[in-house]
C-alpha cells in the first residue's frame, strides 16, 4: 500500500526549490554554448528548438510572445565542446570550429531529454528514464504572467520564459533518488541485498582503458560514458582499477585541456587535469609537442597563464591543496570522481548492499559506483540506470 502510494506521488513533488533552466537555442553556436557554461558554473545548458537563448535574453530582440513550439531537444555540457574541439579537423581550425552551429554537439540517435507533466506520476518518470532519459523538462507556472512581468524575466540572465508565462525545471536521475532514499523503509529488505544478489552489476558495458594509451583515445569512450552516464576505468596489465577518466571532471575544466588530450598519455592527462591546473613542466611538453605535430593552431586554445590557472579559482576561497588533490569539485560541490590513486576511486564491492550503494553515488554526487575484487581487479559497475530497474520493478508488483 505504502510504494502504490509513492508511485503515485506527483513530480511536481520534486520540483520544489528547482531553479529554472537556462537555455541556448538550437540557433546558437559552441562559442555560446562555452560561455554560457562558463559563467553559470553549471554542468549542463538545455538547447531548445525556440529562440528564448539564454544569451539573447540579454536584449530580448527574440524572445517572441508567439513562440508556440518551445522544445527542449537537448542536453550540451563542457565535455561535449572539449570532445567537439579535440577532433583532428577542429583541431586545426579551433576558432572556425567554435562558430560551429549547438546542432553539432547533439545526437539525434541518443534523446536524453524529455518533456513531461507536473502532475505525470513518480512511476511514470521513471518509466521514462528507464528507457535511456536522463533529463525530464518539467513547467513551472509563473505568478505573474504579465506582459511586463515577461519583458523584465526575459531581461533576468537566471530565469528563461518560454511561451509569454512558463518556464522549466529539469529532473535528474538524482532527484529521483534522493527521493527514494526517503522512503527507502518500503521497499525492505530489498535495499539490503547484496547488490550481486540483484543483476544490477553492469559486465558488459564497462568502458576502460590502459594507462599508458593515448589520451586521444579515449575520446569515444567519453562520448559513451556520457550515455550511459557513467565513466571510464583506467586499468593496468592486470585488470586492476588504478584510476578513471571523469566526465565530471572534465566538465570542470574547459577547452584548454583539449590540447593536452591530443598529445599526452592517459596517465599524464590524468597529472594535467589533477589538482585543478597543470603542472607547468606538463604544459610545456603540450606546448613542444602541439608544435611537433604541426597542430601551431591548436596553442590559442591555451590561451594565457590566467585561464590555465581557473580550474583551482575555488582556491582562493579557502579551500586547501589536500581538498584540491583529493578530487573535489567546486562546481559540483562534492567529490568528482577523479582519482589520483587508486584509493581515491569510488568503488563497492560484489556483496555491498544496494542502498550502501546508492548512498554513495549519492553523497559523491555521481551516477555510478565501480565494483572491484577485494585486489582491485575490476569486477564492473553499478549505475543509476542499473539500479531505477529494480526500484521500478518493487513499485510495480506492489501497485
Amino acid at each position: 500500500m505504502a510504494a502504490a502510494r509513492l508511485s503515485g506521488h506527483e513530480i511536481s513533488d520534486l520540483c520544489l526549490g528547482k531553479p529554472p533552466l537556462r537555455s541556448l537555442s538550437i540557433t546558437d553556436t559552441v562559442a555560446d554554448a562555452l560561455a554560457v557554461l562558463r559563467k553559470s558554473g553549471e554542468p549542463y545548458v538545455s538547447v531548445w528548438s525556440c529562440h528564448h537563448s539564454f544569451i539573447r535574453n540579454k536584449n530580448h530582440s527574440n524572445s517572441k510572445k508567439d513562440d508556440k513550439n518551445c522544445v527542449c531537444i537537448g542536453k550540451v555540457c563542457m565535455l561535449h565542446i572539449i570532445c567537439f574541439l579535440s577532433q583532428p579537423n577542429n583541431l586545426s581550425s579551433p576558432s572556425s570550429a567554435l562558430q560551429s552551429p549547438i546542432s553539432a554537439l547533439i545526437s539525434d540517435h541518443c534523446p536524453l531529454v524529455r518533456h513531461l507533466r507536473p502532475n505525470a506520476s513518480l512511476l511514470e518518470a521513471i518509466d521514462v528514464m528507464y528507457e535511456g532519459v536522463q533529463n525530464l523538462v518539467i513547467p513551472i507556472k509563473n505568478q505573474n504572467s504579465s506582459r511586463k512581468s515577461y519583458m523584465l524575466e526575459c531581461l533576468d540572465s537566471n530565469k528563461v520564459v518560454h511561451n509569454n508565462s512558463i518556464s522549466y525545471c529539469w529532473l535528474t536521475q538524482e532527484d529521483v533518488f534522493r527521493y527514494l532514499l526517503n522512503s527507502i523503509g518500503v521497499f525492505s529488505p530489498t535495499p539490503s541485498d547484496p547488490i550481486n544478489t540483484l543483476g544490477v552489476i553492469d559486465t558488459q558495458n564497462l568502458l576502460a582503458i590502459s594507462y599508458d594509451d593515448p589520451a586521444s583515445s579515449v575520446l569515444d569512450l567519453l562520448h559513451l560514458s556520457l550515455s550511459h552516464q557513467s565513466s571510464v576505468a583506467i586499468v593496468d596489465s592486470q585488470a586492476k582499477l588504478i584510476g578513471e577518466i571523469s566526465p565530471f571532471v572534465l566538465n570542470s575544466c574547459d577547452e584548454t585541456v583539449v590540447p593536452a588530450i591530443a598529445t599526452l598519455s592517459v596517465g599524464d592527462l590524468l597529472t594535467y587535469i589533477d589538482c585543478g591546473g597543470p603542472p607547468e613542466d606538463l604544459l610545456q611538453v603540450v606546448k613542444d609537442r602541439v608544435e611537433e605535430q604541426n597542430l601551431g593552431a591548436a596553442l590559442e586554445l591555451l590561451g594565457d597563464e590566467t585561464r590555465l590557472t581557473s580550474w583551482s579559482s575555488f582556491s582562493s576561497s579557502g579551500s586547501s591543496d589536500e581538498d584540491l588533490c583529493s578530487g573535489k569539485n567546486w562546481r559540483l560541490g562534492g567529490y568528482s570522481g577523479r582519482v589520483g590513486r587508486r584509493s581515491e576511486a569510488i568503488v563497492c564491492y560484489p556483496w555491498s548492499s544496494l542502498v550502501a550503494v546508492m548512498i554513495q553515488a549519492l553523497s559523491h554526487r555521481v551516477s555510478y559506483v565501480w565494483v572491484v575484487e577485494e585486489d582491485w581487479t575490476l569486477n564492473g559497475i553499478v549505475t543509476f540506470e542499473g539500479m531505477l530497474k529494480v526500484f521500478r520493478e518493487q513499485m510495480k508488483a506492489m501497485c
